[in-house]
């Protein structure tokens, strides 16, 4: 499947209108993204009511001092975990003080993967009060869809986990 900015936007109208009705705040702690969800975000006009912030932890040392994930957990599973991932939700939620967080840590290519972690393996947490998500997905493709996939991923899930939240 391929996705197109429209396809972007329109996933980013639909999590606004949601935020909008909950009165809810969104951040993103991104890495292999390179900040693209919170430009995806920000591109909405309005976008200021809903939309507080976006880390760009691209660097170990950044998903540390940015996010508060502790080195130690980064040594033991490295960046591109579940474990890492969830870290950096919590991180920014808690820091920026919002009711819903995105972090996203991955090997987009077109090297870096390993056995273990192969390129387009792409580690996803959303943090809510109730509690924070986490998933591991493969994306095929080159870098480009790798990472796309990843935006859009990651807020298809924040577009669920707004409408299915027990606050409402």
């Amino acid at each position: 499947m391929t996705l197109d900015d429209r396809d972007l936007e329109a996933l980013a109208l639909k999590l606004g209108r949601a935020l909008l009705v909950h009165r809810w705040r969104v951040a993103t702690a991104e890495s292999c993204t390179g900040g693209w969800i919170a430009k995806v975000l920000t591109d909405v006009p309005g976008s200021s009511q809903w939309f507080e912030s976006g880390v760009v932890a691209y660097s170990n040392a950044a998903k540390t001092s940015l996010l508060g994930v502790e080195p130690g957990l980064v040594a033991a599973h490295g960046a591109v975990s579940g474990p890492v991932a969830r870290a950096m939700a919590d991180g920014a939620r808690a820091r920026l003080g919002v009711d819903l967080a995105v972090a996203v840590s991955g090997v987009a290519g077109p090297d870096g993967g390993t056995a273990d972690k192969p390129v387009g393996t792409v580690c996803f947490a959303w943090s809510t009060p109730q509690g924070t998500h986490t998933e591991i997905r493969q994306f095929g493709g080159d870098r480009e869809a790798v990472r796309r996939h990843s935006v859009a991923h990651g807020i298809e899930r924040l577009i669920a986990l707004v409408w299915t939240d027990e606050r409402r």
